[in-house]
């Protein structure tokens, strides 16, 4: 079995932008459990495990996504995602044209196939920067809530389907097909 999903990236630049602008509100490499750089996307689908075998259907089955257009995005807060009334997730919003509904709908469609579950939950485009294990305090969530910056604008032109390997240090991801969009 391996364990796959697809994500929609982000360009380097706007990566390198938010990090910055997190260094300037929280420089705390030490006791934060930062999401490096690669691992910033936006994940259109996961599809949990599977079957080997059924991968290179799959990988051929997503061509399709290359008949979309580059995916307009922004960027412009910071939030949390809390469990239990705690801070979880540290994201950054970001707002993507409608084709991404159709993308993910269209997704949700051609994996049914694979008995892959369309999935229950509205999609929440985020990008995690920060998994939180204990609780940072009122002072760090409130740098992030204030903070406000002039909105990220770019464009996404390519969606990835990744493997993705679970080990007690953190998930591994690795590239296993680009799908570049028009």
């Amino acid at each position: 079995m391996i364990r796959l999903f697809i994500a929609l990236e982000i360009p380097d630049y706007v990566k390198d932008i938010l990090f910055e602008m997190r260094r300037t509100i929280c420089d705390d490499e030490i006791n934060y459990r930062w999401e490096p750089k690669e691992k910033i996307h936006v994940t259109l689908k996961f599809i949990g495990d599977i079957k080997e075998e059924l991968l290179s259907d799959i990988k051929i089955n997503l061509l399709f996504l290359e008949s979309f257009n580059k995916i307009k995005c922004e960027i412009n807060k910071f939030g949390f995602f809390f469990r239990d009334g705690v801070p979880r997730i540290l994201w950054s919003s970001l707002k993507l044209d409608s084709s991404v509904d159709d993308i993910v709908d269209s997704l949700n469609k051609e994996l049914i196939k694979y008995a892959i579950e369309k999935e229950k939950r509205k999609f929440k485009p985020h990008l995690t920067l920060l998994r939180i294990k204990k609780y940072p305090g009122s002072d760090f969530l409130n740098s992030f809530n204030d903070f406000s910056f002039e909105p990220i604008k770019s464009e996404a032109d390519k969606i990835v389907l990744y493997r993705s390997e679970l080990h007690k240090s953190g998930s591994k991801y690795f590239e296993i097909k680009t799908y570049n969009l028009n």
